[in-house]
C-alpha cells in the first residue's frame, strides 16, 4: 500500500451510512497539504486587510507574485518529487546557472532557437542523471554527494564566465516565439510563467499519484527493501526522479534567462534550500514515502505570499527569513503530529 497523504486510509463499515461532521473534520486534516491550505487562506485574509493602502491584492502586485513565484515553484514540484523518492537534490543552485550559461552561449553562437531549448533541457537532464548515478552507486547519502557536485558545477561556471553578467538582447529580438512561449502574457495581463508552473503540477501530480510510476515513487521513498523485493528498480526510479529535477532547472533557467533579458553567475543561490522549504510547508516528509504535489504546491505558493505580505507590510527585507524560517518549524511540528494522527 501507498504510504501517501493523498490517499486517506480508513475503514469502511456497510450500514454507517452517513460520515458524521466530526469525522469529516478529522478526515480532512489527516491531510499534511490540507493544513497547508488552511495556513495559505488565513494568510491571504491577513495580508490582504494588513497591507498598506491594502495593496497585496492590487493588480500590480499579484501580476508580480505571478510572475516571480513560478522560478521556486516549478523547481520545487521536482525537488519535492525527488524528496518523496527518499532523496535530496542540493546541486539545483548550480544546475539553474550551469543550464542558463548553456543557453546564452548557444544564443551568442547563432543556434537555432529549437535546438537551443532542447540541449538546454537535455543539460539538465545529464546532469540529474550524474548525480542520480553518483547516489545510486555509491550508495553515499544524496545530502553529500549533491553538495559535492554543487560546488563542482559551480565552480566550472564560475571559471567558465568569469562571473560576469551576459546580456541577450544582442542575439534574441523582441517578440520571438521563444521569449513569448516563456514569458509572455495572455492578453496582456495574465503572466505565461504561471501557466507553466500550473502545467507542471498537473503533469507530475497525474504522474506521481495516478500512475504506476508515481506507486514505484512512494514505495521507494518509504521502504527500499519492500520495493526491491516487488521487483521495483528503485535505482532507475531515484534516477529518473533526478533527471526529472534537472529538468525542471533548466527550463526554470531559460525562464529567468528571458525574463530579466541576461544570464547570471548567482542565478538559484539559495533556491536548494527553499525548494526543500517548500516540500516540507507543503506537507513533504523529509525521510521519504509522504507527500504530494498539491502540498507542494501550496507550500511554495505560502513562502511567496509570506515573502510578498510581509515586505508590503512594512518588515525589514534583510529579516524576512526569519519568519520563513519560524515557519517551517512550526509546519514540521505539526506534521509529525498529523503523522501520528493519521496512523491511528
Amino acid at each position: 500500500m501507498r504510504n501517501s497523504d493523498w490517499r486517506f486510509k480508513y475503514n469502511y463499515q456497510p450500514g454507517k451510512g452517513i460520515v458524521s461532521r466530526q469525522n469529516i473534520f478529522l478526515r480532512f486534516f489527516s491531510y499534511k497539504a490540507s493544513f497547508t491550505l488552511v495556513v495559505f487562506i488565513i494568510l491571504l485574509v491577513i495580508f490582504g486587510i494588513f497591507s498598506v493602502d491594502h495593496s497585496f491584492f492590487k493588480r500590480e502586485n499579484l501580476g508580480a507574485m505571478a510572475k516571480l513565484a513560478p522560478d521556486l515553484g516549478i523547481v520545487s514540484l521536482g525537488v519535492g518529487t525527488l524528496m518523496i523518492s527518499g532523496e535530496f537534490d542540493l546541486s539545483i543552485s548550480s544546475t539553474i546557472p550551469l543550464s542558463s550559461f548553456v543557453f546564452v552561449k548557444l544564443l551568442g553562437w547563432g543556434v537555432p532557437l529549437i535546438f537551443i531549448l532542447l540541449v538546454t533541457l537535455f543539460t539538465g537532464a545529464m546532469i540529474g542523471f550524474f548525480n542520480g548515478l553518483l547516489v545510486v552507486k555509491s550508495k553515499i547519502p544524496s545530502f553529500i554527494i549533491t553538495l559535492g557536485t554543487m560546488l563542482f558545477w559551480r565552480g566550472l561556471l564560475y571559471a567558465a564566465s568569469r562571473m560576469m553578467p551576459i546580456g541577450i538582447r544582442a542575439w534574441l529580438d523582441f517578440g520571438s516565439w521563444l521569449e513569448n512561449m516563456f514569458v509572455g502574457s495572455i492578453g496582456g495581463i495574465f503572466p505565461v510563467q504561471a501557466l507553466w508552473f500550473l502545467f507542471f503540477a498537473i503533469v507530475l501530480g497525474i504522474i506521481v499519484h495516478f500512475h504506476r510510476f508515481g506507486n514505484w515513487i512512494f514505495v521507494t521513498g518509504d521502504n527500499k527493501t519492500a520495493a526491491r523485493a516487488m521487483g521495483i528498480e528503485t535505482g532507475k526510479v531515484k534516477t529518473i526522479c533526478y533527471m526529472i529535477v534537472g529538468i525542471l532547472c533548466s527550463f526554470m533557467g531559460m525562464m529567468q534567462n528571458l525574463r530579466i533579458e541576461s544570464f547570471a553567475a548567482n542565478q538559484g543561490v539559495g533556491y536548494e534550500l527553499k525548494a526543500i522549504a517548500s516540500a516540507v510547508v507543503g506537507g513533504t516528509a523529509l525521510m521519504g514515502g509522504m507527500g504530494s504535489i498539491p502540498g507542494i504546491f501550496l507550500g511554495t505558493l505560502t513562502i511567496q505570499i509570506i515573502e510578498n505580505g510581509l515586505i508590503l507590510m512594512g518588515a525589514p527585507a534583510f529579516g524576512i527569513n526569519a519568519f520563513i524560517g519560524a515557519g517551517i518549524i512550526l509546519f514540521a511540528i505539526f506534521n509529525i503530529y498529523i503523522t501520528r494522527f493519521s496512523s491511528k
